[in-house]
């Protein structure tokens, strides 16, 4: 188990510093190019290792349908949403706003499947939205308006967590590994063909052959995209969504390191509140405080 862990830790920081690779390259490619050509190399990546280890097969008509589905919100609207959100707002930002995901879930998931809510729980949501008020809201001179970028990350977090529900809803009936590549695949098919009709600078590709770039578009490409996502649905199985759910609380935090590190971006005192905020909602509102004081009762 400690292995498991292990590995969500190290997805986790990929994740998180994936934010500040993306915010550098979609400075200087196109955001709809780039998440297009990022998102086909990993769905290739991913199908190459599933041959390698041997579980890849041939989705059926009724695979392949659950794939478009999923596919739709999972690849197209949150990888898109996330590209042209960071090319307007900060890594900072970004990742205080990623940090809203698992909450996202659980309150879609109380809604759309009739979870289970507890006064703790929803004491959790409205804790995690003040923390994404606040951390959206404050600038460096202070309260300020939302910013179309701090807006397309949050659509492109909703759209996640929404592909979140539907893969409860309609039951994958293979490898969630194999689901990811293909996913990957179809949505990197989407976002090329709205890359041609939109009139997208594809020459702008060229920048990914000098070393500095294409070191950092292959690091989020195989690393963070990839390996990651294929990781993170191997590791549900082992440890289940609960438990992975609290290593996601991690991705905000090393989002912000990355952020400071990477991109010299400073991280104010209203956005460390924030943070706090969202820890502590994700904590509560995922049930995570209430699976660990069962898990304790129970030892």
């Amino acid at each position: 188990m400690k292995k498991i862990h292990l590995l969500l830790l190290l997805v986790m920081m990929l994740w998180g510093f994936n934010l500040s690779a993306l915010k550098v390259l979609v400075l200087e490619i196109d955001p709809f190019v780039l998440t297009a050509f990022r998102i086909f190399i990993a769905g290739v990546t991913v199908l190459i290792i599933s041959k390698a280890m041997g579980f890849f097969r041939l989705p059926t008509w009724k695979e392949t349908r659950v794939i478009i589905y999923i596919g739709i919100f999972n690849v197209v609207l949150h990888h898109m949403f996330l590209a042209l959100g960071l090319f307007s707002t900060s890594g900072v930002n970004a990742g205080l706003i990623l940090g809203s995901g698992p909450l996202l879930t659980m309150m879609l998931s109380i809604i759309l499947l009739k979870d289970k809510v507890t006064r703790l729980r929803v004491f959790g949501f409205v804790l995690g939205f003040a923390g994404i008020l606040l951390t959206t809201l404050a600038g460096s001179d202070g309260l300020s308006t939302l910013s179309i970028g701090d807006g397309m990350v949050f659509i492109s977090i909703l759209a996640q967590a929404f592909s979140f529900i539907l893969i409860s809803k309609l039951n994958p009936t293979f490898d969630p590994r194999l689901l990811t590549g293909y996913m990957l695949l179809f949505g990197s098919g989407i976002l090329f063909v709205f890359s041609l009709l939109l009139n997208r600078p594809l020459v702008e590709l060229q920048a990914l052959f000098s070393w500095d770039f294409g070191s950092i578009f292959l690091f989020s490409a195989v690393l963070c995209t990839a390996f990651g996502h294929m990781t993170y649905n191997y590791a549900i199985k082992q440890v289940g969504p609960v438990e992975s759910t609290i290593f996601i609380n991690l991705n905000t935090f090393f989002a912000l390191l990355g952020a400071a590190l990477f991109l010299g971006e400073p991280i104010i005192s209203n956005q460390i509140i924030g943070l706090v905020f969202i820890l502590g909602g994700v904590f509560l509102g995922s049930g995570s405080v209430e699976y660990i004081l069962k898990k304790r009762k129970s030892m």
